[in-house]
Order: structure tokens, then sequence, then C-alpha cells
């Protein structure tokens, strides 16, 4: 299969599985449902992938990536069909954790074929557009459901976002073209264990980085709005200084194609560990939007640039066989961060504002760059 054709398989998926967040949180609002309960939605996205996509790896490693993208293709049209036929509370529970443990299992996969295709050297050009294409879906998603909300309504917008995930459910029905078959293990392998994986210097190295750069994404995410109403910028302000990290993370993945041939990929994760620091370092001194802007532009440009070389260091260091297993370790790392993250830092917000909260993710970050770099010198 050509990298162009996955990307697009991934936009629809990806559409499906963001439209469904903003739809499913904004439905159950309609329906008078509490802050508590919208959370506890938003959570049951997570919770099944944290638990199983390890597990989820390794199916993938064993079977090949075909039959998976087909199952968690239709996971994701189920669950955003079911509240069209039962429009209560109740049901989104279900439908929300079908799109979040369907998209997981579609990520993992997506990912293993992503890095089978090429040689080893075209790994990190091709995650980067893959990257690309989830910066399109990722801002495609919202602005279509928005506007359904208010053109057709909530139900009809669900049937909406049941046709997305229809494309890669067709194509990885048909098998065409061929997806990459799976890589035998060696016979001496022995029994797959997590622990062997975490064992691993150079693995180990990764999932850190990989982990403390998702913590400082999601922590932008989780804190600026709440950073933003402190200082007293309104919503539509707070929207802008978001929507230009989003602008630059896309403008950076459209250039880290040409930038990747330049550049080694330890060489991108340790200047954006840094240049993370440094921004979050700074980030509480500021209340005024032009710095804000600027220093959600140089976020945005050391974060986008480093998910596609984490998962080219992840598939060129996992053993043959189990790179899914590894895109499943990480990816359970992600969803961790991902539920502890908020309720770590609001406690800390809570009791003593949010520059601790800032500068405490910018240890960490400065931390992770001098292990980072503390054992590439080893080497």
């Amino acid at each position: 299969m050509r990298l162009w054709q996955l990307v697009v398989l991934t936009i629809f998926a990806h559409t499906a599985f963001n439209g469904s967040r903003v739809l499913v949180s904004l439905y159950a609002i309609h329906l008078h449902a509490s802050a508590f309960t919208v959370g506890a939605l938003m959570s049951s996205y997570a919770l099944l992938p944290m638990l199983f996509a390890v597990s989820a790896g390794r199916l993938i490693d064993r079977s090949g990536a075909r039959w998976p993208l087909f199952g968690a293709s239709a996971a994701v049209a189920l669950g955003v069909l079911l509240p069209y036929h039962w429009p209560r509370v109740e049901t989104l529970y279900v439908a929300a954790t079908l799109i979040g443990t369907g998209f997981m299992v579609f990520h993992v996969a997506v990912n293993q074929v992503v890095g089978a295709i090429g040689r080893a050297e075209e790994r990190a050009a091709n995650f980067s557009w893959l990257a690309l294409g989830f910066s399109v879906s990722s801002s495609l998603g919202p602005l279509l459901t928005g506007f359904a909300i208010d053109a057709i309504g909530y139900l009809r917008t669900f049937l909406l976002l049941f046709l997305l995930p229809l494309t890669p459910l067709i194509v990885t029905w048909r098998n065409r073209p061929a997806l990459p078959q799976p890589v035998e293990r060696r016979a001496d392998a022995g029994a797959n264990r997590v622990t062997d994986l975490l064992r691993s210097r150079p693995l180990r190295r990764v999932f850190i980085a990989s982990g403390l750069l998702n913590m400082a994404w999601d922590l932008y995410t989780f804190a600026i709005p709440i950073y933003g109403s402190r200082i007293g910028l309104s919503a539509s302000t707070i929207g802008a200084v978001m929507g230009s990290f989003a602008i630059s993370i896309f403008s950076v993945r459209l250039l880290l194609p040409i930038v990747i041939r330049h550049v080694l990929p330890w060489q991108v994760i340790s200047a954006a560990l840094l240049v993370s620091a440094a921004v979050y370092c700074i980030f509480p001194f500021f209340a005024s939007v032009p710095p804000l802007v600027a220093l959600s532009c140089t976020l945005g440009l050391g974060l986008g640039c480093s998910q596609p070389m984490v998962m080219a260091l992840l598939y060129n260091t996992s053993p043959p066989g189990r790179q899914g297993e590894a895109v499943g370790v990480r990816t359970t790392v992600m969803n961790a961060s991902s539920t502890a993250l908020p309720l770590a830092s609001g406690a800390l917000g809570a009791a003593l504002g949010m520059g601790p909260v800032f500068w405490a993710m910018a240890a960490l970050l400065g931390a992770g760059a001098i292990f980072v770099n503390r054992r590439r010198a080893r080497r």
C-alpha cells in the first residue's frame, strides 16, 4: 500500500474520532448531563486503550494489520452510529468506549504499517507525512462537527460521522492494495514480555522521551485555557492563542519531510525537549497576547516535529516482529499521561497557581533532555 493511501485512510478515521469527542460532549450537555458526566464520558475514550494497547500491538504483530484495521474501523463506525438510534446518555458511554478503543487499535496498526514501508532511513519522513495527516484531521474533525451540529442537528451529525470510517472499512475489507505481511519472529525469541522491551536501553530512552513530550502536549491543552482565564483573556482570545499552536504544528510537519534529510532523529528530540522546557519556564511571566502567541508557536514547532522522530526510532529499535507491541507500550504511556496529568496539574494549580505547574513541567523536560544527551554521549 502506498503511503498517501494510508494517510488518507487515517484522516477519515481520525476525523470521525476527533469529531465524536466534540459531538459526544456537546450532546451530553444538550441532554442536561452534569460536568462530572461529561468528564466521565471523555475518560471512557482512554480507559480501555490504556489497558489493552499492548495486547493490541501483539495481535497486530502476529496477524498483520489488515483485520485489526478492519475491526477498528467497524468499531468506530458502530460507536458513532449507536447514539443516532438510541439517543440517551447511557448510550454515549458505550459509544465513547467503542470509538476510543477502536481508534486505539487503528492508531497502533497504521503506525506499524507505515514503519514497514520503505527503508530504515526513510521512516522518519514517512512518519512525518502520517503526522501531517493527523494534523489535518485534528482540525477537520471539530470544525466539521461544529458546522454540522448547527446545520443538521446532533443526531444527523452522528450519522454524518458514521460515513467517514466506512472508507477505511471498505478498503481493508477488499485489501486492495494489499497491506504488508507480518514480520516473522526469530525461533529463539521466547515469550513476549513487556519487561523485555523496557529492559532495552535504546527503547527505554525512546519511551521516556516520548512520555515527556506527550506530557508537554497534554499540559498545554489542559492548562492554557485555565491560565488564560485567570489572566483575564476572553474565550475567543484563548482560542486564537491555542490556534497558533495548532498552525505551527501543521507548518512544521509540512516542512519536516524536507528538513529530516539534514538532521538526525535524536537531535530533533533533544531540541524539542529543550525548547519546550524553555517555553514552559518563561510562560508564567507573560500575560499579553503577542508573547503568548509567540510562545505557543515556538512550543508547537518543537512538539510538532518530535512525534515522527519518536515513531521512527521506536520502529528501528524494536525487536523484529514486535514493533506493534512497542507502539502499544507507547500508547499505554500516552493514555496514562492523558488520564493522570490533568488531575495532578489541577491539584497543584489550585493550591499554588499555574506558575509552579509550568515550572515543574519545565524541570521534567530539562531533566529529560539531559538524560537523552548523556545516553547519546555514552554511546
